[in-house]
């Protein structure tokens, strides 16, 4: 399988470099490492909402460990992107519970309307659609992630409307 290199610019500024050394020294010396997720969030929400290798690399040197530990905790995590993706990702839960209450049919719909396949961006950059673990939301199924928030007891009519607020700039993706 062929992989696409994807080129991104590297831009680790002085608020950057602030928030990532106050999330280390959350931890022991000798445990540096257990600040990787919480760094790959904040590099990650500064650089487009994704980690190109070259990106995982600079985290591995400023956190000191090897890049391959990086690759393996983004390549792990769905909430990891290793691609530019659209503006609007809509991340499905693709769990039992979501699966029985019709995600996999909201899914086909979403890319219908979108015009792309899972995991594709639509040609405007606005739109992405993912299949994901379980998001811990069983009980609202079926659900997606939109940005750092849920959205709950989806219709075809609900994602009408968000597609609606997405490209009418209406939707909030971080809490932040």
């Amino acid at each position: 399988m062929e992989r696409t290199h994807y080129k991104q610019e590297i831009n680790m500024t002085e608020t950057l470099m602030n928030r990532i050394n106050e999330l280390i020294s959350h931890y022991p010396e000798d445990k540096r490492k257990s600040a990787l997720l919480p760094v790959l969030h904040e590099v990650q929400d500064a650089h487009e909402n994704w980690l190109s290798i070259e990106l995982m690399d600079k985290v591995a040197e400023i956190i000191q460990i090897l890049p391959i530990e990086v690759y393996e905790v983004v390549s792990f995590y769905s909430m990891y992107n290793q691609k530019p993706i659209g503006k609007y990702m809509f991340e499905f839960c693709q769990t039992s519970p979501c699966c029985l209450n019709g995600t996999e049919d909201l899914m086909d719909y979403t890319c219908e309307k979108l015009g792309v396949k899972i995991g594709e961006t639509t040609a405007d950059g606005l739109f992405e659609v993912k299949g994901v673990e379980c998001l811990g939301a069983c009980g609202y199924a079926p659900m997606m992630q939109l940005g750092d928030f849920y959205k709950e007891h989806l219709t075809k009519e609900k994602i009408d409307q968000l597609i609606t607020d997405c490209r009418d700039d209406k939707i909030i993706l971080h809490d932040k």
